[in-house]
């Protein structure tokens, strides 16, 4: 068993991510360094994941900066890590070798100590260019092996048992863990880290890597995890005794949940095992009076609400309660005898006393991430096809399977979790499965996210993609961000250097909004001040005031922020229309009127925080309108005689491209429209040769289930 115990603290990157959607601004974090720097960590997660799209996107701050002044406050105390996904970056189509270098290279030099790769179908071809670079550069490669589990298959019945039908053979074993960090190690991986994003690494299985881990590679080896299942304390705890080298943790008031554990549990099961963690604990004492400040101010701004938040505890100057004293005693001897079941229940005692969140189990029996599973209920929810859940959730094992059996990470959930959806839909509605597909599961059956633990039928790739042979992702083709000049702000240009054009590649659209923004405000700062004008003022346009509502309104289903509106006053909607998308919990919720009608007023504006059951939009009937604006959408090409066949919507969604134009030839099977439905693209495709006669909807359209769109003829 190790004696020294290094601690990667996750608060300043993972920790808000999990707990407060990547909120905290920079003189939140700006409290906490003077801390930190006395603290000691061997290491701090302060950048990458959501970090620089959120600084960027929600306020207004500059990636390049959060990290540059993380490492003038800390220097070489702690070193900084930042997560990235390989050939991804932060992003999920391969960047060339060119970006990654530049990438790496600027990271280093801003105060970057070590670079946590990984790979979300755990393809080493995909991070051998970061490790090349980071290690280039002077920094510590960290690769992470991807932690998941098999798909529980249906039960076989007595006939496929008498007719040798078998469920697929186990891939996730422990070998296929100790290969893939064996090939790592082969690259030049100077750490190995188990990333157990879902939390669903059970005590004994995580005891069991570390030390397979250990014995095959030869370099240090760290274990992330999260506590929403019910395993994260626990499984820290095993991985000690285990003797790993580094565990991931938070400070108190970001600890436990959907993060990792919480530090200050781990130093108390430490202590009782005289092992040093090498953290000055009176430091983290005060990073914690910040925390804890901080955490309120982002329940308000983020949330609109208070979370609940763990007891008080502060385990240099606060006595440990005899009934934690107890369950710690418990934990170690448990730990010692490799007594799992007795580790777990301490463990989870622990926490509960102390009043973190207690264990999800549905999370837990379904054996997928907790952020997958609310993504379906949400995206059913907003389609209003919840019945739908038991059979999407039936279908991920085989859909999972029929792709290649990906990790369920960040983006292939996702992918997987909507496709699971569409095919259920398709199956109520009486088509064939697969009959509705996002671009993303083409890209994912198709190779262009990489190598697939499984290999994939080459049939079914052809069904889904055209092609039967596998088509990586053609870097040759890429192209980079257009940086144009900026006549707003006196014609700079809108990237002014490597770091912001880099920006721009890894988030086109949000780092174009904000290069642009902080253009445009330096430039207008530098501007001499306007002589006082001679003419009378003009009388000050006041803002529209809000009228007595007597429609109906739209309502916020929960506490959230106002991203965006898609609807303005005078629009007609039907029921079912997306009006408005609403950041909650971390996830961006399609808002749909429950009426037809049109906009009488806007109750609120983007960026506005809003209580759950709030009314923002009033919805009256035409004939009460001021005025009802037609939707452009609804002019229609002179109809044709003859019969007509529809092309029509497999699920709710909205219009984002339209392939085809009124006199245009079709055959069978062509893509005609690009409908988003559940975050995902889903190619559709037409049933009928023959002449498009009328296109009934437009782009930003928003139509429901089985909703014409294409009259072919």
């Amino acid at each position: 068993m190790a004696k020294v115990l290094k601690i990667r603290d996750l608060t300043l990157r993972d920790g808000q991510q999990s707990s407060f959607a990547t909120r905290m601004n920079q003189a939140q974090i700006d409290k906490c360094l003077p801390y930190y720097k006395d603290a000691g960590f061997f290491a701090m997660e302060v950048w990458g994941g959501a970090v620089p799209d959120s600084v960027m996107r929600y306020l207004g701050e500059n990636p390049w900066t959060r990290l540059e002044t993380i490492h003038k406050a800390v220097g070489d105390v702690s070193k900084l890590t930042a997560l990235s996904r390989g050939r991804n970056l932060f992003g999920y189509a391969p960047y060339t070798d060119e970006i990654i270098d530049g990438f790496c290279r600027n990271s280093i030099e801003s105060g970057l100590g070590i670079m946590r790769i990984f790979d979300c179908l755990n393809d080493v071809d995909n991070v051998k260019s970061t490790i090349k670079y980071v290690k280039k550069y002077g920094g510590i490669a960290d690769c992470a092996v991807c932690y998941t589990v098999d798909p529980k298959y249906p039960k076989l019945s007595l006939w496929d048992k008498l007719t040798g039908k078998k469920n697929p053979a186990p891939v996730f074993t422990d070998e296929y863990f100790v290969d893939k960090a064996k090939q790592l190690a082969a690259l030049g991986a100077d750490m190995i880290t188990i990333k157990d994003m879902s939390g669903l690494i059970p005590p004994q299985r995580v005891s069991a890597l570390v030390k397979k881990l250990k014995a095959a590679t030869g370099i240090p080896v760290d274990f992330h995890t999260h506590c929403t299942p019910g395993y994260g304390l626990a499984s820290v705890y095993a991985a000690i005794a285990a003797g790993v080298d580094v565990v991931d943790t938070n400070c108190w008031w970001f600890g436990g949940g959907t993060g990792a554990p919480a530090l200050e549990l781990v130093y108390l099961f430490c202590q009782k095992l005289g092992i040093d963690l090498g953290v000055n604990m009176e430091a983290v004492a005060k990073i914690n009076e910040q925390l804890k400040s901080i955490r309120t101010e982002l329940n308000v701004s983020v949330f609109g609400a208070d979370k609940p938040a763990p007891k008080p505890f502060n385990p240099v100057t606060d006595a440990t309660p005899a009934e934690v004293e107890a369950q710690l005693d418990r934990a170690v001897a448990a730990a010692a005898k490799d007594d799992f079941a007795t580790l777990l229940d301490a463990a989870q005692k622990i926490e509960a006393y102390f009043g973190f969140p207690a264990p999800n189990e549905l999370v837990q029996k379904a054996e997928i991430p907790g952020g997958m599973y609310s993504n379906m209920v949400a995206q059913l929810q907003q389609l209003k096809a919840e019945d739908i859940l038991p059979r999407a959730m039936e279908l991920i094992p085989s859909v999972r399977l029929s792709a290649g059996l990906p990790p369920l990470v960040t983006p292939t959930s996702q992918i997987v979790g909507a496709q699971a959806v569409s095919c259920a839909m398709d199956e109520k509605a009486g088509r064939a499965m697969y009959t509705t597909k996002s671009a993303q599961f083409v890209s994912l059956v198709k190779g262009e996210y990489g190598h697939t633990p499984v290999k994939i039928d080459p049939e079914f790739r052809f069904k889904i993609c055209g092609v039967r042979e596998e088509t990586p992702y053609d870097t040759s083709k890429y192209q980079m961000q257009p940086n144009p000049e900026l006549p707003e702000a006196g014609g700079v240009k809108l990237a002014a250097n490597e770091k912001e054009v880099l920006l721009l590649e890894l988030f086109p659209m949000v780092a174009k909004t904000y290069l642009t923004n902080s253009k445009v405000k330096a430039y207008e700062a530098q501007k001499p001040a306007e002589a006082p004008a001679t003419e009378a003022p003009k009388a000050e346009v006041k803002a529209e005031e809000k009228v007595a509502v007597t429609g109906n309104t739209i309502n916020a289903p929960l506490p959230g922020r106002v991203i965006s509106i898609k609807v303005k006053v005078g629009d007609k909607v039907s029921a079912g229309d997306e009006v408005m998308i609403l950041e909650a919990m971390k996830m961006e919720n399609s808002i749909t009127s429950d009426f037809s009608g049109v906009v009488k007023q806007i109750l609120v504006k983007e960026g506005d925080n809003v209580q759950s059951d709030t009314a923002m939009i009033e919805i009256v009937a035409e004939a009460d309108a001021p005025q009802a604006a037609p939707k452009a959408a609804e002019a229609a090409a002179p109809a044709a005689s003859g019969p007509k066949n529809a092309v029509t919507a497999p699920l709710p969604g909205r219009v984002i491209s339209i392939k085809v134009k009124v006199g245009d030839k079709v055959s069978a099977g062509d893509e005609v429209v690009i409908l988003e439905a559940m975050k995902m693209e889903n190619s559709i495709s037409t049933d009928y040769a023959g002449t498009v006669v009328e296109v009934l909807v437009a782009e930003g359209d928003n139509v429901q289930s089985d909703a014409a769109m294409i009259m072919i003829q």
